[in-house]
């Protein structure tokens, strides 16, 4: 999926010269246009860059190659040129001469999922990279977060930014802050399985979906075991019958997968019980035909992942979420980890 990222990564000089965005999505022939879910929203955001950064930034860790280095820090500047100077962010711009969406429902500054994920980007850069980049900026982000109340499926991406501090260095103002955090997870609970937020009714959506995992290390960096315990009995009822099965549901995307691998890759070395490794390679299936249509969401010959697998159909469009989270629940994956250690640098 480098391939495909590289297809999906543009220069944007207006945010410094160095400065990358990700193309949002890409059509069947390598086409890029842009966002309309909630009217025109843009060509490339925050988003994106700031997981693709996370992304890049373990591969570099993994292998040791200095052009995904570079790559990660040209999305990093992207992301930080992006921040609007009270610990928030906008997410899209609207075009490649970098107009920015300021006002959009998926791009207002706020504490909500672009917010979260750049204020993570920043602290993976200083845990992976070991250094403090833009430690001011991180601090607004962290503290923006910690006034505001915003829904769980947000607030576990506020919680790993803050584990990954943790694990770098101590820090007990920080500490308790996650511990604040976890709290407000273990609370938005209904029918013994962790919510998204706390309207949502049924079955939680998978999509970005990583309570039990970040529950499962806190319980580990803050000495608290009622935490393993919730994660536990959660992820046992959101998701081991949904990988058992392939993921048979009628909308599937790589985001959803993703997450499952997370929450069961978290479990299976926090308690050290084989039947989560095994449900997260049962998982990891499905990028290769493991689902319910036999089909491989993510061609190994191309390198493109499919945004998804819809009613048994497999999208022709291959956009930066997609090959992101692939990227991130493929990362022990000997042939990613072997084309991350050859990448030559061409963007």
């Amino acid at each position: 999926m480098l391939r495909q990222l590289a297809a999906l990564t543009r220069p944007l000089p207006a945010a410094g010269p160095r400065a990358l965005a990700l193309a949002v999505y890409s059509g069947a022939i390598g086409e890029h246009f842009e966002a309309r879910e909630t009217g025109v929203e843009g060509v490339a955001c925050v988003d994106d860059a700031a997981r693709a950064c996370g992304l890049l930034c373990r591969l570099w860790a993994a292998t040791g190659n200095d052009a995904l280095r570079r790559w990660a820090e040209g999305l990093l500047d992207f992301v930080l040129w992006m921040s609007d100077g009270d610990g928030h962010w906008h997410n899209f711009i609207y075009d490649w001469h970098g107009t920015r969406n300021t006002d959009g429902p998926t791009s207002a500054g706020g504490v909500n999922f672009w917010q979260a994920r750049a204020t993570c980007a920043l602290a993976e850069v200083s845990l992976l990279l070991e250094q403090d980049c833009a430690r001011d900026v991180l601090t607004e982000a962290l503290d923006a977060a910690a006034f505001s109340s915003p829904p769980s499926d947000v607030r576990c991406i506020h919680a790993v930014a803050a584990l990954n501090l943790l694990e770098r260095s101590l820090d007990p103002g920080l500490s308790t802050r996650l511990a604040a955090w976890c709290d407000e997870l273990t609370a938005c609970e209904r029918g013994g399985m962790l919510m998204n937020s706390p309207d949502e009714r049924g079955h939680p959506h998978l999509w970005g979906h990583i309570q039990e995992g970040v529950l499962a290390d806190s319980s580990v960096a803050l000495g608290r075991t009622d935490l393993l315990t919730v994660a536990v009995s959660s992820a046992e009822a959101v998701f081991a019958e949904v990988i058992e099965s392939g993921f048979d549901l009628p909308h599937v995307h790589s985001y959803d997968v993703q997450s499952a691998v997370f929450v069961m890759d978290r479990l299976a070395e926090v308690t050290g019980r084989p039947r989560y490794l095994e449900l997260a390679q049962k998982a990891r299936g499905w990028f290769d035909g493991r689902n319910p249509a036999g089909a491989a969401i993510f061609d190994r010959t191309t390198g493109r992942v499919a945004d998804g697998l819809d009613e048994g159909r497999v999208s022709d469009r291959s956009g930066a979420e997609a090959n992101v989270t692939a990227g991130l629940a493929l990362l022990t994956d000997p042939d990613a980890l072997s084309a991350a250690r050859s990448w030559s640098g061409a963007l």
